[in-house]
């Protein structure tokens, strides 16, 4: 996680300044391995294979878009997972993560080869070929099998290279596979004469590249060292790394999901017009990857303002926010409505870049990008505004937007429609799903800036300070909700005359780093679905960070109380820590919550599992290990025995151990 001292710029430096600075490398490096999806086909279309082999490799693509799907999940996982441990330094599980990572990515690509191999026609069949081009999608599927398990494990290193501080050293690797298989493209199509098998061997080459690009990184890492230690499986830490990846894996398989509906009625409704089969298939190919450079930029685009949306969200810089969120959106209506013009007006131009005059196809090919791209500026906005949720924490509203669009809307209309306009229901149902999805994303933004703006902007924190204290013994308190382990805590503090930290923790931190103190408050509070990725989020991992140097902080000031905000984790190298936990049976909860706030039984009831449950969850997330299980503390207490008792047992304790 970043210095959070570092990080104050974000909240001060011009917004268009720091566009430039963070987008312009995301872009570039997307862009970069965009390359891979179109070189090979501006190649095929323009050899003798003609709109066949662009066919071809239509539909071995989505195949390997699932390979990437696993290797994704399982890389961008131990990537967040690597952040969580460089935060509370943990050395130990970093390259637990990565080595595991690296190892069930490769089993897995085993298994993808064997049952690629076993059912290859069967693959192939089902997302599009035809009987004209299986010979070619036979012969280029095979050779890019072979290699699947070179281009997953180069995927899944990736990711982690960026997690490692070196975002450069990450795009060096997919750019020299890119370039490489620029070149060989040519050579081996048309100077070898080897046709789609050139083009198949021409990718591999330049992923075998990357992949030992990635490789000569590992060997000298930033901050993890692997070991042979690190590629024993460990079920916990790869449980985890899976959570955080599962994202990623959704939003790939989507992709997978479109791309195989799309082709089976391509191939169903084209069968039975005069383009035939094979033309829409290749056809669709290329618009799908002409549009990834286009959505390409706007993701780029708005991965470099995830930090500066984060930091001022959580600042609750509101107005930054809004000017941030409105500048990209314009830059993205920009980018969209150029794109819509030039896929509009003169389609024929890029459509001749990937070859094939025939009239036929040229027809289909105009024919799609000017319906299916009808409406690409909205698709680019429903993106962004995917990710921008995620980059303010709200990972339920991101994941909505996506799937709204891509599978609940485009899904069923491209099974539809069809039926009742034949092949030009496959292209219509995108510009519609566009139109629906943008209609729930806007209510979606709508409400959020409503909920945000009702919340007044802070300029000014609480005026709290350091307490003085003597050198002694540090308590930290950890506790179920409802055992009065606060009260507790202050009690403990008055008997031995020492300073309490409870509220002081998120006040502190918030001065600390500029970000707003209620935020910093409510981070380990219920965001219910996907709380393990809200609170891996950007803002999120600004006020974890936050927190963890105050409370190093005060602890150096001498001894003291402090309660919750996983402080016996994050003070585990001080050897005057005392880490106590304190617990009480549920009724007893119950009652002291019913009094305490005046609630319902039910309600206490409810509270009480919602809150537990998410201080485990957040527990877990900073220190990776079980929240109340005794083993973490030197000291679990039953606080039903009463407050002042409890309070004396502590002090009995500490006294008994400083003698």
């Amino acid at each position: 996680m970043e210095n959070q001292e570092n990080n104050k710029f974000l909240g001060e430096e011009k917004i268009s300044k720091l566009l430039l600075k963070f987008s312009i490398p995301c872009i570039l490096s997307l862009l970069i391995s965009s390359l891979y999806n179109i070189v090979d086909q501006i190649f095929i279309g323009n050899s003798t294979l003609g709109y066949l082999g662009n066919a071809a490799t239509g539909v071995v693509y989505p195949i390997t878009i699932i390979a990437v799907a696993f290797a994704w999940c399982l890389g961008d996982g131990a990537a967040a997972y690597l952040s969580l441990c460089q935060g509370r330094k943990d050395t130990k599980n970093a390259p637990k993560s990565i080595g595991n990572s690296i190892l069930i990515t490769f089993v897995i690509s085993i298994i993808f080869l064997i049952l690629g191999l076993i059912f290859k026609n069967q693959l192939l069949f089902l997302f599009g070929a035809s009987k004209k081009s299986i010979s070619l999608a036979q012969d280029y599927y095979l050779i890019i099998l072979a290699a699947i398990p070179v281009y997953m494990l180069g995927n899944s290193m990736n990711a982690v290279i960026r997690a490692d501080g070196s975002p450069k050293f990450s795009m060096l690797a997919t750019a020299s596979g890119a370039i490489i298989n620029i070149i060989l493209d040519p050579i081996f199509i048309f100077g070898f004469n080897w046709g789609i098998k050139g083009a198949a061997y021409a990718t591999i080459i330049g992923q075998i590249a990357s992949l030992i690009i990635s490789i000569i990184y590992y060997l000298h890492p930033k901050t993890f060292q692997l070991t042979k230690d690190s590629f024993k499986i460990n079920f916990n830490v790869l449980k985890n790394v899976i959570k955080l990846g599962i994202s990623t894996f959704i939003t790939q398989m989507s992709i997978v999901i479109i791309s195989l509906v799309c082709n089976i009625m391509l191939a169903k409704y084209g069968a039975l017009s005069k383009y035939g089969a094979d033309i829409p298939i290749a056809v669709i190919g290329i618009t799908m990857k002409v549009f990834s450079i286009v959505i390409n930029i706007i993701v780029g685009l708005i991965l470099g303002a995830q930090p500066i949306l984060g930091y001022n969200y959580g600042a609750k810089n509101i107005s930054r926010v809004k000017e941030t969120f409105k500048k990209v959106i314009t830059l993205s209506l920009i980018i969209g409505i150029i794109s819509t013009i030039i896929f509009e007006l003169c389609p024929s131009v890029i459509i001749r870049i990937f070859g094939s005059n025939e009239k036929v196809y040229m027809e289909f090919a105009t024919l799609t990008f000017r319906i299916f791209l009808m409406l690409v500026t909205l698709t680019c906005i429903i993106k962004l505004c995917s990710i921008f949720f995620q980059a303010v924490g709200e990972p339920l509203k991101s994941a909505i937007v996506s799937l709204v669009r891509d599978i609940i809307l485009f899904v069923p209309l491209v099974i539809i429609l069809p039926k009742f306009f034949g092949i030009k229901g496959v292209l219509v149902a995108s510009p519609i799903a566009d139109l629906l999805g943008i209609i729930i994303t806007i209510i979606l933004v709508k409400k959020f800036f409503k909920q945000i703006d009702s919340k007044k902007e802070t300029k000014e924190q609480d005026n709290v300070y350091l307490k003085k204290s003597v050198p002694g013994v540090i308590i930290t308190i950890a506790r179920t909700h409802g055992s009065q382990g606060k009260a507790i805590g202050s009690l403990v503090a008055q008997k031995l005359n020492i300073p309490y930290y409870y509220k002081e923790v998120t006040a502190l931190a918030a001065k600390e780093s500029g970000l707003d103190k209620e935020f910093v408050s409510n981070i380990n509070k219920s965001k219910d679905i996907l709380h393990d990725l809200y609170l891996t989020s950007s803002p999120v991992k600004y006020a974890i960070t936050a927190q963890e140097k105050v409370i190093k902080k005060i602890a150096s000031e001498g001894s003291c109380v402090i309660v919750g905000r996983a402080s016996d984790y994050i003070l585990r190298d001080n050897k005057n820590v005392i880490k106590v936990f304190i617990y009480a049976p549920k009724e007893y909860r119950i009652k002291n919550i019913m009094a305490m706030y005046h609630d319902t039984y039910e309600e206490s009831q409810k509270n009480i599992e919602k809150s537990d449950k998410n201080r485990a969850s957040y527990y877990k997330i900073i220190s990776s290990k079980e929240w109340g299980n005794p083993e973490n503390y030197d000291l679990c207490l039953n606080s039903s025995i009463g407050k002042e008792k409890t309070a004396e047992i502590i002090c009995d304790y500490i006294n008994k151990i400083t003698k």
